[in-house]
């Protein structure tokens, strides 16, 4: 990813997007970009939705078990009321936030804070997830990553729901979900 050099000294906002498929290493890539944020000695505020409390109630946590302290809210507003003075914001499974996402994000970048949003593009479905479209029609990079289907071993882009529930949100990991490529996605339905 390349980004223009800022030689005015005035803080540029921007929105990047880090999307992809249920265990694909989205909340990982987050992460990774969040402590390269600490290591720079930048102010970082990190949020989640309170509604995800699968593997800790604070803590943003990958299926690999890293971890990154946040803080959960149930309405994006709040972002903009915590922000405070930091130079970067960590959004993790924005899919699961309000309509006023996006507009929340673009508010952020607009201030000349730097925007890093992970989520899941599609649901169980394969239809866009939540405000993860609109967040990426806003956004300055976007970074789709893929998974290896379970079925074949190819990249897997699917989200598939093992078992039966056709509410859009159902939190799960290994037990509920697992990636699968367009063909067996559709062909596999078992």
């Amino acid at each position: 990813m390349f980004i223009e050099p800022n030689t005015s000294g005035e803080r540029r906002g921007s929105i990047e997007v880090i999307c992809g498929s249920m265990f694909s290493g989205k909340t990982e890539e987050l992460i990774r970009r969040l402590k390269r944020v600490k290591i720079a000695n930048q102010k970082a505020e990190i949020f989640k939705p309170a509604i995800d409390i699968r593997y800790d109630e604070v803590k943003i946590v990958s299926h690999d078990a890293t971890a990154i302290h946040s803080t959960p809210i149930d309405n994006s507003q709040k972002i903009l009321l915590m922000a405070g003075d930091a130079d970067v914001i960590g959004i993790d499974e924005a899919q699961f936030f309000d309509a006023e996402i996006a507009n929340v994000c673009d508010e952020l970048a607009f201030r000349g804070i730097r925007v890093i949003v992970a989520g899941l593009d599609m649901d169980y479905l394969g239809k866009p997830f939540g405000q993860m479209p609109f967040i990426m029609a806003k956004a300055d990079y976007v970074t789709k990553l893929h998974a290896i289907c379970m079925k074949c071993g190819s990249i897997a882009n699917y989200s598939y729901r093992k078992i039966p529930n056709e509410d859009q949100v159902m939190l799960g990991a290994t037990d509920a979900y697992e990636p699968r490529c367009r063909k067996c996605y559709h062909e596999h339905k078992d």
